[in-house]
């Protein structure tokens, strides 16, 4: 039955012929039985029976044109005096056709049409029978009008049902469409975040392993004491950018049950070692913590650290050799106020928006988008009097 089924609405027309040869038949046995009033009326009803057939094997294809040849033909059954037929089912059937599926114009006009052929019927053939009274014809026609009110409603009701089901295909559609965009932008952001930190991780702790390989060849011969311990803060260094890169990729393995252990993101509270790490690969830092320190999101505590390591990283890199920095972190009553500043030669090396000179774009740009996402502000750009100068305000938010 399903594969009937199948078949069936795989070739609407082809059942559609089906029944209008079934429609045909019953209107030639009709017009066989000689109930027309005279051979003309009896001639005229052969091509009208006819055209009443081709409209409903057609009806699916054209309901508006259908429409229009089933009222043609239905005045000339008035005009030729062709009484009533099985034919004329076929009227019933276009007016629930055009309603379920034609326009609106052709769905009124088929309203209308159909209310009034019986009214019409009646006056043009009246009944013969002395004893029928004008309610038994009131009667009459309103029992026929039912059946062509009744096509017309059901038909809408299925063109408003099947307007309604696709209104929710299409919400469903965009719905999905949304939700793919909404991955699409989740996952743009996270690979974004994780470019960021990498490159906080990389640019960081390899700029001080550098620097440190650099000193400990330097010194080899002269103070082999010194470069032991340059390479002792090498390897540190080493193993700290690879803890920190593994919990970086280790976001990047989704389902991953390797059990691997990875290191808690850094904070404000990891910012003096932040700060005696940068001494030791040379370069002299003053940290100053002023106001009460309290508990921060996560968040913000990432934000603070990663500033302080990208603004002393370009310093190392941009600053030259003589140069020293300073780091301020003053915890205000809703905000946590961050100012680095160096008296370098950065600023004349043009240490712009695209990060400075590291060919990673992702300096300042990193910084701002940190800053963006907390609600902060970041202010970065020349001192009057020689070096890099980065203020950011992040806002206070009580922690986990």
């Amino acid at each position: 039955m399903q594969r009937l089924y199948s078949f069936l609405r795989r070739h609407p027309t082809g059942v559609d012929s089906f029944w209008a040869l079934v429609l045909l038949g019953f209107s030639a046995l009709w017009v066989m039985e000689d109930s027309q009033p005279s051979p003309f009326s009896r001639m005229a009803a052969i091509p009208i029976c006819f055209g009443l057939s081709a409209v409903v094997a057609l009806r699916r294809r054209s309901p508006e044109k259908t429409l229009l040849l089933v009222i043609a033909l239905g005045i000339a059954q008035i005009l030729l005096d062709v009484r009533v037929n099985p034919g004329d089912f076929a009227m019933l059937v276009a007016v629930y056709t055009v309603a379920a599926n034609g326009s609106r114009w052709a769905s009124r006009l088929a309203l209308i049409g159909g209310l009034s052929a019986s009214p019409i019927s009646s006056l043009r053939w009246p009944d013969d029978n002395p004893y029928s009274s004008i309610w038994v014809g009131i009667a009459q026609v309103i029992f026929v009008s039912v059946p062509f009110a009744l096509a017309w409603v059901i038909g809408d009701s299925l063109r408003t049902r099947r307007a309604y089901y696709l209104q929710l295909e299409e919400r469903a559609a965009r719905l999905q469409r949304e939700r793919e965009a909404q991955s699409k932008a989740a996952v743009a952001a996270e690979r974004a975040r994780i470019a960021r930190e990498l490159h906080d991780v990389v640019a960081h702790n390899v700029s001080v392993m550098v620097v440190q390989a650099d000193g400990a060849a330097y010194v080899l011969d002269a103070s082999p004491e010194q470069a032991k311990q340059a390479l002792a803060t090498i390897s540190s260094t080493g193993r700290q950018a690879l803890a920190e890169m593994r919990r970086l990729l280790g976001l990047l393995r989704a389902g991953d049950d390797s059990g691997g252990e990875y290191v808690p993101q850094p904070g404000v509270d990891q910012l003096s070692e932040l700060v005696e790490q940068v001494r030791g690969a040379g370069l002299p830092v003053r940290f100053e913590v002023t106001g009460e320190a309290r508990p921060l999101s996560s968040g913000v505590e990432l934000t603070a650290y990663r500033i302080v390591q990208e603004a002393l990283t370009n310093t190392r890199k941009h600053g030259g050799i003589d140069a020293t920095a300073t780091v301020q972190l003053a915890f205000a009553d809703a905000e946590l106020d961050l100012l680095i500043e160096d008296d370098g030669r950065g600023a004349q090396h043009e240490l712009y928006e695209d990060g400075g000179r590291d060919g990673l774009g992702q300096g300042l740009i990193g910084m701002r988008e940190r800053i963006g996402m907390i609600g902060g502000t970041l202010e970065a750009g020349p001192r009057p009097g020689g070096g890099f100068r980065i203020s950011a305000v992040l806002p206070l938010k009580t922690g986990r």
